[in-house]
């Protein structure tokens, strides 16, 4: 094993973001830091999801996502969004009707609004490739690094042996 990987991995420059889904009545938003850009002709656009998490089912039934990015103010989003023991983790935060129906993060910097392209393997997580339907900058600010929010997704735990 590689001695200190977590804290090799955070000098990997990467943002923070909140990831929306819905199909229906069913809505939720996680905090992912693995997003990128992955082509420019056509615009697609990529992140990593656990698949035992909630909001992978409702992506797959939708087929469609909304991906705000996060300033380097809003810990409390990052943090929310990062847990999985909320009832309705959307209630309390102000959101923008997108294209595909998706939510955007109405206090966030930019988002990405996105149909689902494929899947592809990922060890212990999918990758999510995304067409590009629609995309804004909301608000000016400065966006959050992964590396500013230290241990708070208690990443180095994973790596424990």
């Amino acid at each position: 094993m590689i001695e200190n990987i977590d804290a090799i991995f955070k000098h990997i420059t990467q943002g923070v973001y909140v990831i929306s889904v819905v199909k229906g009545n069913q809505k939720n938003a996680f905090t992912a830091a693995w997003v990128m850009q992955v082509s420019f002709a056509p615009p697609l656009i990529c992140f990593s999801i656990n698949p035992e998490h909630h909001s992978y089912k409702i992506l797959q039934e939708s087929g469609i996502c909304c991906i705000s990015v996060l300033n380097n103010e809003q810990y409390i989003e990052a943090s929310h969004f990062g847990q999985s023991i909320c009832k309705d983790k959307m209630a309390g935060f102000q959101w923008q009707k997108t294209k595909t129906g998706s939510p955007a993060l109405a206090d966030s910097l930019a988002y990405f609004d996105c149909k689902v392209e494929h899947y592809a393997n990922a060890g212990d997580h999918q990758l999510v490739i995304c067409s590009i339907v629609d995309a804004a900058i909301l608000n000016e600010g400065n966006p959050m690094l992964y590396t500013d929010t230290q241990d708070m997704d208690n990443s180095s735990e994973l790596y424990k042996s």
